[in-house]
């Protein structure tokens, strides 16, 4: 019996027991476990081997949840053998949100679901769906935490095409001795569950916990193995969730869908951009909408920035929702290129709503949020902005220019600040167009 020691965020073993992981470089990371031993590789049958350019190859087969929000998420709904891992805080919904799948999924298609639950008791998941109303009779349970039962079940159970594992921290393989949810239990129950989805055509959704880094636990391989990766965000004062695609091998990443958390559980939001956004009829210093995309959608938001005095030998920079080191780089351009000096000011963003932006063309609007909350004056009403701003302070395009402008258009918003050499369709909305950054200054009373 050999034993190495495996680090349980990065999976690199070592024969001793490091205090710092030498690949990933993190502290109290590296816990002994026992070597699994390979049997003898044996020659195995000629493999069949099939042209790309023929028809023999079948494209894969997709069954929609019957929710339009989960079906833009899954790429147009889910691919029939295919492994998705989803991700989330404790409490989030994971759960809650699986179980309605696997409801619709069974209701809209003539295959069964078997749903195990590696956490709760099978009463446990009886009154959750007792409380979303669930009573499918084509949804089976199963309580346990061993690998072997669950390949088992599905072997005898040939009707089973839809798979969830609640979570794959608490399934363990008994062939390894190391305990459920190390890095060795993870790799190896991931690797069984996703051929055996493969071999008899199932659709698998694995639960997956995550650390307080937000990101899933265990190894970075678990989410190279599986097809789709989605992220459960939001807060748990908050009602409203947020489904982000980060992987997709059949569909486009970056996707999102947007729930509201109720008594019947989660409900989809048909029009995202309403919720993020305060009524725009009047005028409010330190705010600008933000015309954003997040995959193939456009979705407006809400930028708020606060410039306030301070004391204190080093101002606090405090954002929610956007990238602090972008952030510095716009203070950086401001006081290049404007003249406008934030040293010895706090500086405090929020993005409203708990949506987090990731795109580079959010940079006009925080800029412009900024330096409204500077001059102590509002934007032009019912106006939205966007635009990625260089180091020199030039403005620079944007990428579906058009989408952005038919949903502020659709929310009834009039003016548009947007860069100066983009190519923009005839729309009723009004566009201002801006070379420089330094030009903020001047669209502040425009008429």
């Amino acid at each position: 019996m050999k034993t190495v020691y495996v680090c349980q965020s990065c999976g690199h073993s070592t024969g001793r027991w490091v205090g710092k992981c030498i690949a990933c470089d993190n502290w109290d990371t590296v816990v002994e476990e026992i070597a699994v031993k390979t049997g003898k590789r044996s020659i195995s049958a000629p493999i069949l081997i099939k042209t790309l350019s023929g028809s023999e190859i079948i494209t894969p087969s997709r069954f929609l949840t019957g929710i339009e929000e989960l079906d833009r998420v899954f790429g147009g709904g889910i691919v029939q053998g295919a492994s998705i891992l989803i991700g989330g805080e404790p409490g989030i919904g994971k759960s809650t949100l699986l179980l309605r799948i696997a409801a619709n999924v069974v209701q809209l298609s003539s295959f069964e679901c078997l749903y195990v639950s590696g956490e709760e008791s099978l009463e446990q998941v009886s009154l959750r769906a007792k409380r979303l109303e669930i009573n499918e009779p084509k949804i089976k349970l199963l309580s346990t935490v061993s690998l072997t039962d669950v390949a088992a079940t599905i072997k005898e159970n040939k009707s089973i095409k839809f798979l969830v594992i609640d979570s794959i921290q608490t399934i363990y393989d008994s062939r390894i001795t190391s305990a459920p949810g190390t890095v060795t239990q993870v790799r190896t129950c991931a690797h069984e569950l996703t051929i055996l989805a493969k071999q008899y055509g199932i659709s698998l959704l694995i639960v997956g916990h995550i650390t307080k880094d937000g990101q899933i636990a265990g190894p970075k391989t678990l989410e190279h193995m599986v097809d789709t990766v989605l992220y459960f965000e939001g807060d748990n004062s908050n009602q409203y969730r947020i489904l982000r695609t980060i992987k997709n091998r059949f569909g486009p990443a970056n996707e999102i869908g947007v729930f509201e958390m109720s008594e019947a559980g989660l409900v989809p939001i048909d029009n995202p951009s309403s919720l993020f956004l305060m009524a725009h009829d009047r005028e409010v210093v330190g705010s600008a909408v933000f015309a954003g995309i997040e995959g193939s959608r456009p979705i407006l938001m809400e930028v708020q920035a606060l410039i306030a005095g301070t004391n204190m030998a080093t101002p606090r920079r405090a954002v929610v929702g956007w990238d602090i080191n972008r952030l510095a780089m716009i203070i950086a351009v401001l006081n290049a290129r404007c003249k406008m000096f934030l040293h010895d000011k706090e500086v405090y963003l929020n993005i409203a709503g708990g949506l987090k932006i990731q795109e580079p063309s959010a940079d006009l609007a925080v800029a412009a949020s900024l330096i409204s909350s500077v001059v102590n004056l509002p934007l032009p009403t019912s106006s939205i902005i966007c635009g990625e701003v260089a180091l020199s302070g030039e403005i620079r395009n944007v990428s579906h220019a058009d989408l952005r402008l038919k949903e502020a258009q659709k929310l009834g918003f009039k003016k548009a600040i947007m860069p100066k050499n983009g190519n923009y369709s005839s729309h009723d909305i009004e566009i201002i167009k801006l070379s420089h950054v330094r030009e903020l200054r001047e669209i502040f009373n425009y008429n």
